[in-house]
């Protein structure tokens, strides 16, 4: 897996830089894991948290840099311990020991050799609960393949219809073909989800998509070809907990929160057109407060 690090084509990016040697692509990774947190998590969906927590595990470093990132400390910021693959093996196993019920890798893309390598050492210590990989959805077809048999929810977002958006907030050329065609081969992986008696995500893809103030029609946009393509056959979470930080000060059509008109439209949009497998959510999630303290917990 080491030779996926030596000319890096993970994503749609494709620096083309030797990690080995330390170098630094956009993601600004080297060949060392770098993770700020690694602990339960109950703020996912209901069918990933549970009541007894999603085994979350936030990677340092991502290949967009929105500019309205919520976890900027590590995504932009790069706070994080740099880590072993046999370390990340035991995070694994001592998440599964805490009761987690599952092992959720967010912002994995650019660690995906290292991680594979950490889920074939895991295994053979024990390491049996599902594997979630949660992405931006800015992915390459080629590397999700090589994660086959590895995961078993995919759990990407579709942030952009129009790539004009994508390209001023996330400084990413063609994100919607990337991310459409990276979701066709997750589907083609998992298919259907797959719940439990207790109604815990098993097998299958959730579709996420964080909708952002003034962007009604590209979110309907997204919506609809997600239901064109897969129907029924995997769910989609509308997500409306959007918090303008800081650093969108120099963005003001965005520099607010996604009113109850907004969000509201954007669900009866996806009921009329006959979405049936979702997540909504209600009351008041656009709040600093929902947002991870990356204190290094579990890493250290």
């Amino acid at each position: 897996m080491n030779h996926l690090l030596e000319n890096c084509t993970l994503c749609p990016r494709k620096c083309g830089v030797n990690r080995l040697l330390g170098q630094k692509g956009f993601c600004g990774a080297t060949h060392k894991v770098k993770v700020a947190r690694a602990a339960l998590h109950f703020w996912e969906e209901p069918c990933i948290s549970g009541k007894k927590g999603s085994g979350t595990v936030f990677f340092s470093g991502c290949n967009l840099k929105c500019v309205y990132c919520q976890n900027y400390q590590i995504s932009t910021e790069q706070s994080g311990i740099e880590i072993s693959v046999q370390r990340l093996v035991e995070i694994f196993l001592k998440l599964q020991s805490q009761g987690a019920l599952n092992i959720n890798l967010v912002t994995p893309t650019h660690y995906v050799p290292q991680i594979i390598q950490a889920l074939l050492l895991a295994r053979k210590k024990g390491l049996s609960i599902p594997i979630i990989y949660n992405s931006s959805g800015y992915e390459s077809v080629e590397t999700i393949k090589i994660l086959e048999g590895f995961i078993d929810v995919y759990l990407p977002d579709i942030k952009y219809f129009d790539d004009r958006f994508a390209k001023k907030y996330s400084f990413a050329k063609e994100y919607f073909t990337f991310a459409k065609e990276a979701v066709q081969e997750m589907f083609h992986q998992v298919g259907r989800p797959v719940f439990d008696k207790q109604g815990i995500i098993k097998r299958g893809v959730i579709i996420r998509h964080l909708m952002l103030p003034e962007h009604l029609e590209d979110s309907k946009q997204i919506v609809k070809t997600i239901y064109d393509l897969f129907g029924d056959q995997v769910f989609v979470s509308i997500m409306n907990q959007y918090t303008p930080l800081q650093k969108v000060a120099d963005f003001p059509e965005i520099n607010r929160k996604v009113t109850d008109d907004e969000y509201e439209k954007l669900i009866d949009f996806a009921i009329s057109i006959g979405i049936e497998n979702g997540f909504i959510q209600e009351g008041e999630t656009a709040k600093e407060g929902f947002i991870p303290k990356f204190d290094f917990k579990g890493v250290l």
